[in-house]
């Protein structure tokens, strides 16, 4: 069976969730959160070293300023209330994209965060917020030419938000929409992709060992022909 390191998630239909409940956009969304917690501790019950969660896109900007608030309040809220646990539970976090136009107060949270959980190793959680996968690429590029590095794979991608971490074996899309939305384009080149049609509150741990399973199972020859006579 095929091992799994790491597992990358779009976490979407919060906000289409929250209409159909309660004609609220940020109910899914604290809703939707709930259902993280669930998946990252199951993810750690089956040894997968590396979870990586779409939170907030560089296109996401463009949603109303009220949601975007309340966003950003949801995640400093969650940090400050469950990062000593995380910490106590070996789960190291990092956080992954642009720095740009996130408060002050939100930075310091996050490298606190980062600080604090840095050497755990039972599982780290890269958290995409403000991430882009084509403002990644560029933001690469220019850090190899500023070093005068020769352009190559491993210099491009040790340069990347993602140095350091495998390529995703998974990912999974909730939400019913079949695309990629900018997110780890580089890095999914050989990934297997699951797309859900679930909105992600309704994604439960029965649809994720589903998933896992199917996965363990499928053939993996990354463009070569394997056992063929």
């Amino acid at each position: 069976m095929n091992p799994i390191r790491h597992v990358a998630i779009i976490m979407d239909g919060n906000g289409r969730w929250g209409i159909i409940k309660k004609n609220n956009r940020n109910f899914g969304h604290s809703e939707g959160l709930k259902v993280i917690e669930k998946i990252v501790y199951h993810s750690i019950f089956h040894k997968i070293s590396f979870l990586t969660l779409f939170t907030f896109s560089t296109e996401n900007w463009n949603r109303p300023k009220k949601e975007i608030k309340f966003l950003f309040n949801l995640l400093k809220k969650f940090l400050d209330s469950k990062i000593e646990q995380l910490h106590k539970d070996n789960i190291c976090l990092k956080f992954i994209g642009s720095r740009k136009n996130l408060t002050k107060d939100l930075l310091g949270k996050i490298k606190f965060s980062e600080n604090l959980t840095k050497n755990n190793n039972d599982i780290t959680i890269n958290i995409a917020l403000n991430y882009g996968s084509k403002d990644e690429l560029i933001t690469a590029g220019k850090k190899l030419k500023k070093k005068k590095l020769p352009f190559t794979k491993k210099n491009f991608e040790k340069n990347l938000y993602t140095k350091n971490t495998p390529e995703p074996d998974i990912l999974i899309r909730t939400g019913n929409t079949h695309r990629l939305s900018n997110f780890l384009l580089w890095q999914l080149a050989y990934t297997e992709i699951f797309f859900e049609k679930k909105l992600w509150p309704d994604f439960n741990i029965k649809d994720y060992n589903r998933i896992l399973l199917k996965f363990k199972k499928i053939k993996r020859n990354f463009g070569a022909l394997k056992n063929e006579s």
